[in-house]
This record gives structure tokens, sequence and C-alpha cells, in this order.
């Protein structure tokens, strides 16, 4: 019954996180924080590494990417402000390829797909139109397709066809080139571009292209526009490797007599890229000794009447043709009577002969790339020799004989030619540094080398993962854990002992029951009365004890307990 001074001053109530219910959840709470620490720690050494599927697109394809690969499955995430689409570094190329077959992304250029849907009624202006924007956009494609270029614009210049020469125009063209972050594009790439968009438009020169980058830096070469001359960058590369592959055949030709890096060879040569064809036709009088070649040859022979002088009376009667002849009845040996002997003529004799003429005609060709002149400075150093008790290193120039074998063999490795005005020089001159013993180029430790810091960082990143979790597990959630494995344990224990007690009761029943099973059959007791009951008692209290030995183990530890 309360009191007046229990109602004045309650006694106090105990925190709930005091009370045995409120540090169980207090427990429970602490460990499902622990838990999900390591479950994070876990998952963010497990997360995979994500790289750049696409970037620098527009909202157009950005929309149709990301909606491909939530079809697809494939997670994704943005970075750098949303500018750049990432996938698992493992899906990059596949999940490419897969949108590259669905004609993602279309770079926000059109090209002749414009033409596939042509209207009705369309004029000639807008088919105009169509053709050249299309012409542009695939050109746009094209030139994006180069590792360097993330973007690209191209403006075709095309006038009008005129039937007039003097009004005739030259289209032109201009491209407006998007590099990637941290990219630069070399001369040849420019020249690339220029003669692709140039070969791709007709009656485009090259020297009406024009190349220019973000930065509006002007790429294209301007020089040839103006007249001026210059090497095609891929002329330069060619020297640039004939020299480098004379170098290299010198070298590796005098190093097996004079050792490893002990010889120093550099090559000018002098390259003709003029093509020229060459078509000689000469003729070579005929010598009189020689004989001569008749090519045609033609005599004609002609015997004409006597040349007597004209008779006759002139006039109409001279101009009639003669009368019939009659041959005489009789004739003689000699002329007939009354005429007289005809006179010989003249004989005319022709001959026309044509002879050969010696003809040489020679056509040349001569490809460009050929060699004008080589030239070719080599530097041999001294012998080095080395005493085998002191270890000190002497040096001495090598024999004329060596100079002479090395200079002959300079001689066949270049393909010195004096008919073309080659030069060479070789030199036998002490190096810098020739009597210093050689060093062994010192190793790179494996913590300095460049190829293995990805592993390091992912051998780093699992090894703060297992170091956060272990410290998670054993200064936190196993303290926190140790009372409940307390508990676990008691009542494991205390389950043991019970079942060892029920044990123990059976083992010590089952021994009373076999003394007195022996002492029965040893020696007959003279059965009292109502002893029959008792075997049968006994009988069934066996058969109990077979069947379901716990029931008669607690019916003894119930007689104990009641003692």
């Amino acid at each position: 019954m309360a009191t007046a001074d229990d109602l004045l001053d309650p006694p106090a109530r105990e925190p709930f996180l005091q009370t045995p219910f409120g540090r169980n959840i207090a427990l429970g709470v602490g460990a499902a924080v622990v838990i999900a620490l390591m479950v994070a720690v876990w998952m963010w050494s497990q997360q995979p590494e994500y790289k750049i599927l696409f970037a620098n697109y527009n909202d157009r394809d950005g929309g149709a990417i990301t909606a491909s690969l939530d079809q697809m499955g494939v997670k994704y995430k943005f970075s750098e402000g949303g500018s750049a689409i990432l996938v698992n570094s493992e899906q990059v190329h596949d999940v490419r390829l897969k949108l590259a077959a669905q004609g993602l992304p279309k770079g926000g250029n059109v090209g002749f797909e414009l033409m596939e849907n042509q209207k009705l009624g369309v004029s000639q202006f807008l088919e105009q139109v169509n053709y050249q924007r299309s012409l542009e956009g695939e050109l746009a494609k094209s030139i994006q397709s180069l590792g360097a270029v993330s973007a690209a614009r191209v403006h075709l210049a095309l006038p009008k066809p005129s039937v007039f020469v003097r009004d005739v125009q030259k289209p032109t063209a201009s491209v407006l080139l998007n590099l990637q972050s941290g990219r630069a594009i070399d001369a040849a790439q420019v020249s690339a571009i220029v003669h692709l968009v140039a070969s791709s438009v007709p009656e485009l020169l090259t020297s009406n292209v024009t190349v220019v980058d973000q930065n509006g830096n002007l790429l294209s070469d301007t020089s040839k526009a103006a007249g001026g001359k210059q090497l095609d960058p891929n002329q330069l590369k060619y020297i640039e490797a004939v020299q480098a592959g004379i170098v290299k055949q010198v070298e590796s030709l005098i190093k097996p007599l004079v050792g490893e890096n002990n010889v120093r060879a550099e090559a000018m040569a002098e390259i003709d890229f003029a093509q020229v064809d060459t078509a000689a036709e000469s003729f070579k009088p005929n010598s009189p000794p020689e004989p001569q070649a008749i090519r045609s040859q033609q005599t004609s022979e002609a015997n004409g009447p006597g040349g007597g002088a004209a008779s006759g009376v002139p006039g109409a009667l001279s101009n009639q043709p003669p009368g019939t002849a009659t041959a005489p009845l009789t004739a003689t040996a000699g002329a007939p009577p009354g005429t007289a002997a005809p006179a010989a003529g003249p004989t005319r004799k022709d001959a026309n002969t044509n002879y050969e003429v010696d003809k040489t005609v020679r056509y040349e060709q001569r490809p460009m790339g050929g060699i004008k002149r080589l030239s070719v400075g080599v530097v041999v150093n001294y012998r080095r020799i080395v005493d085998a008790k002191t270890g000190k290193v002497t040096v001495r120039p090598l024999a004329p004989a060596e100079v002479a074998q090395i200079n002959e063999l300079v001689r066949q490795a270049m393909g010195y030619s004096k008919d073309r005005g080659d030069t060479l020089n070789v030199t036998n001159a002490p190096f810098d540094g020739v009597d210093k013993p050689v060093e062994p180029a010192a190793d790179i430790p494996f913590w300095k080398d460049p190829a293995n810091l990805p592993l390091a960082v992912r051998l780093l990143k699992y090894l703060v993962a297992a170091i956060v979790l272990a410290f998670l597990w054993f200064r936190v959630l196993r303290p926190m854990l140790r009372p409940v494995f307390r508990k676990i344990d008691h009542i494991n224990d205390d389950a043991e002992t019970a079942d060892a007690e029920e044990e123990a009761a059976a083992e010590e029943e089952a021994k009373e029951r076999a003394a007195v099973e022996e002492a029965q059959a040893t020696e007959p007791v003279p059965e009292p009365p109502g002893a029959q009951g008792y075997r049968e008692n006994l009988a069934m209290a066996k058969a109990l004890a077979q069947n379901d030995p716990r029931v008669v183990a607690n019916v003894v530890k119930a007689w104990v307990g009641a003692e």
C-alpha cells in the first residue's frame, strides 16, 4: 500500500538503455550498424572500375544511349559534369559494338540518310542543299573516326556551274576540328584530312581546303596556295627512314668488330622525288665501209623509136589516121621497095634505191624516290685493353689495316657509288670516358616501375578493405557480441550438464537392473505371495526402459530429488 511519502517523492525510473531490454536493443542496433559498415567496405573493395564509354555527346545522343543501356541492363553513371557516360571497364568494347549496331551515337551529323526521306514537290534548290548537307555530314563522320578528333564540322562552298569558262569557280572547303583533351594532331594527319576532303568533292583542290582547330589555330599549309613548294611530310619521313636504314646497316656491321657502344654513324641522303619519263630518238649516219641495208629498189627501162625529123604537110591531112595496112604478097629479106629501113632509137633506164637509216628509240622512266647522293660519316672508338692483374684500362688506336677494312665494309653497307658522287669518311678517335670501366645499367626497383602501378593500387585497395574489416570485427563487433556469446555458451553448458546427469542416471539404473538380474539368476529365491505380479511389473519397467529411456531417467531423477 502506497504511503504519503511515496506519493510525494515517487521512486526514480531506471533509464531505458540500462534495462535489459534496452541494452539488447542497443546491442542489436550497434551490431547492425557495424555489419552494414563491413558490408559497405567489402562492396567498396569489390566495386568494378568504370571507364568512359562516350564523351562530348549532344543531348539527343545522350538520351538515346542511356535508353539503350537501360534496355540492355547495363549499369552506367555520369562523370565530368555529365559530359561523359561511364560503364564497367570489362563491358566497354562490347557495349560500344552493340550501340554501333544501333547507329549510336549519331554525333549530330546527318549523312546521306537525309536523302532517304525526300518529299514530293521538293524544289531543285532544296535538293541541292540537302545533298550538300549530306556530303558535309559524311565527311565529318569520316574525320571523327580519327583517334585525336572528338568532333568535326565541314563547310563546303560549291559554286553554281556555268557555261562560260571565265565564270567557272573552283569549290572550297573549311574543316573545324575539336581535338581530344591533351591530344595533338601532326602535319601528316592534317595533310590526310585535306586530301580526304579534296578527294571527296569534284574539282576541289587541296590548296582550297582550310583546317582549323577549336582554339582557332590554322593547321593546314597555305604556302602551296601562294605558289610555294615544300616537301610533303611523307617525303620527309621517307628521307629519315632511308638515313636511319643506312645508319643501322653500318652500325650492325661494324659492332661485332669493335664492340658495343664503340661506333657512331650518321648519314645524309639526297633523294630525287621527281618522276621523269624520257623518250629519245637518235639517227646515226651510215659509214661507207659498213654494208648498207637496202630498204626498197625500183628499176625501169624504156626503148624509143628513131629520132628523125618531122615530115609531112601540116594541116588536117597530117592529123588524120593512117589508112588500112595491107600486107605485101611477097616478102623479101630486105625492106619493102619504096620504104626506108627504121633507125634505132635511144634507150632510157631509171633506178631508185632506198637504204635503211640507223635509228635508236629509247624510253626511260625513272621512279621518284631515287637516291641522288649519299654522305656517310663513321667514328670508331679506340681499342680498349684491360690489364688482367691491375685492372687498369688503356686505349690504343686501331691499326691502318683495321681502318681500311672498316672503310671497305662501310662502302659495301651503304652502297657506295663513285659515279653518283657519294662521300665516306671513317675516323678513328677516342670517345669521352673510354678509359672508364663499363657500368651495367641500374635495375629499376619493383616499387618504382610504372608498369606495376595498377597492380600496386589494386593491392592497396584490398589491403585497406581488409584492415577496416578486421578493425570493425575485433574492436567493435566482437566486444558488442561478447555478452551474447557468453549467454549462448552458458545455455549450451547447462544443456550439456543435464544430458550428462541423465546419462549417468541411466547408467546407474542399468547397473542396478543388471545386478538384480544377475542375483536373481544365480540365487533362486522362493516366490512370496504376489511375486508373479512383481515380475510382470518388472518386465513392464524393463520394456519401458528399453523403449523410452528418457522417461525412466526422469522418474529416477524425480525419486532422487524427492529423497
